[in-house]
């Protein structure tokens, strides 16, 4: 598999203070830029599709000649190999701390390649055991001018036996020799009852553990009725074990939603770390419209108070960031802890880590910055690491530095 890359600066403590400007940005920009810059025209989740079909035919003939000499080409433009960067959580070996969010790659068609992307890890999903087709259409809206979105797919996918088939076609290295981590992010499927959700979640964990670095429990969705109850404590403690029960359960991650009370902060915190799951990722989609209640969609003419669906990108970034610290000071340092929502920047970035988080997610701000942001926010971090003196990123979890 190919795992090329720049290495002028790993390790050697400087940093390049360019812009990220390759001929993959370049093309995205001249391609998808225009499509990006306004509300209306290409259906935001169409554009996804055709995207991912791409992706899916390049991670399964990565092998062949002409696709590897190109995907080794993304590699070097893309890639920011550094030491510093490098983890080690929950027993998986991460090569930086930037992930590609679960809800892109929901079936797992380009497991192999988001690697090349820069990512140093991917979540894959959510994946449910009963494949669906998820809510009517259109359900994913671009709000260009805020650089939001608003989605109420509901957890649309071809469900756990055809995630499976899939990754296995792709011929993936084993968990743990991979040059991405790859988590698996696993949802109730609307069909199953919250008295039978436990064991729909065991079902597609028991099939996909042995393909999965670690499995996340989305419990968070606003767009499958009653999922979110199970955020409750002793819904989601039942939840957990029944999973923990599992032969060879993987590292059990929990994703939490943004609206969630102060005290169910708290109270997933201490079970997190109570019940000992790896971590807590922070945050879905959001049900409150974070200033935007009059905001009107382009297609329906309503506003997003009248709309259904989870609201992403830049306006959660602050609800993102309380509940962080929220979780930091209740579970303490150790934790881990992914924060996701609203990051488009390395200061947003470094705001995250510097908050509590060991790492972060992004997708609605990849969407909308396009393939340079990944090395863009490695380099800023890495950059932020000189500046205030740290020798490695895990030196910056949780100390509040302020970005220089």
């Amino acid at each position: 598999m190919v795992d090329s890359g720049s290495s002028s600066r790993a390790g050697t403590g400087t940093v390049r203070t360019s812009t990220v400007s390759t001929s993959t940005d370049a093309l995205y920009g001249r391609l998808v830029g225009p499509l990006l810059g306004r509300d209306d025209g290409a259906d935001a989740e169409q554009l996804s599709q055709l995207t991912l079909t791409a992706l899916a035919q390049a991670s399964l003939r990565r092998q062949w000649p002409f696709v590897s000499g190109a995907l080794a080409g993304l590699a070097a433009e893309l890639q920011r190999p550094d030491p510093r960067l490098e983890q080690t959580l929950f027993g998986c070996r991460f090569s930086n701390p930037v992930g590609l969010a679960a809800g892109f790659d929901k079936n797992g068609v380009a497991a192999g390649i988001w690697h090349l992307f820069g990512f140093g890890f991917a979540e894959l999903g959510t994946v449910t055991w009963h494949g669906q087709p998820g809510n009517p259409k259109p359900r994913l809206f671009r709000l260009a001018a805020e650089r939001a979105a608003l989605n109420r797919m509901g957890f649309n996918n071809g469900g756990a036996q055809v995630l499976r088939r899939t990754l296995e076609r792709q011929q993936l290295p084993a968990p743990g020799q991979r040059p991405a981590v790859l988590g698996i992010n696993l949802g109730k499927s609307k069909i199953t009852s919250l008295e039978l959700a436990p064991d729909d979640y065991a079902s597609s964990l028991e099939l996909l553990a042995p393909l999965a670095d670690y499995a996340v429990i989305n419990v968070s969705s606003p767009n499958t009725p009653g999922l979110r109850e199970l955020q409750e404590e002793t819904l989601l403690r039942r939840l957990v074990e029944r999973l923990r029960r599992l032969p060879a359960c993987p590292p059990l991650l929990v994703k939490i939603a943004p609206d969630l009370e102060d005290d169910a902060i708290d109270a997933i915190a201490r079970m997190a770390y109570e019940e000992g799951l790896a971590g807590v990722i922070a945050v879905n989609t959001s049900l409150h419209r974070l200033g935007l209640e009059q905001r009107r969609l382009v297609q329906t003419g309503r506003t997003l108070a009248e709309e259904a669906g989870g609201l992403s990108g830049v306006p959660l970034r602050g609800r993102a960031l309380e509940v962080l610290r929220r979780l930091r000071a209740t579970a303490g340092p150790a934790l881990p802890l992914i924060g996701v929502g609203g990051i488009d920047s390395a200061e947003s970035a470094w705001e995250r880590i510097t908050a509590g988080a060991s790492l972060v997610q992004l997708y609605t701000g990849w969407i909308y910055g396009g393939p340079a942001l990944v090395p863009q926010i490695l380099e800023g971090l890495a950059s932020q690491l000189d500046r205030h003196g740290l020798s490695h990123i895990s030196a910056a979890v949780g100390t509040g530095l302020a970005w220089r």
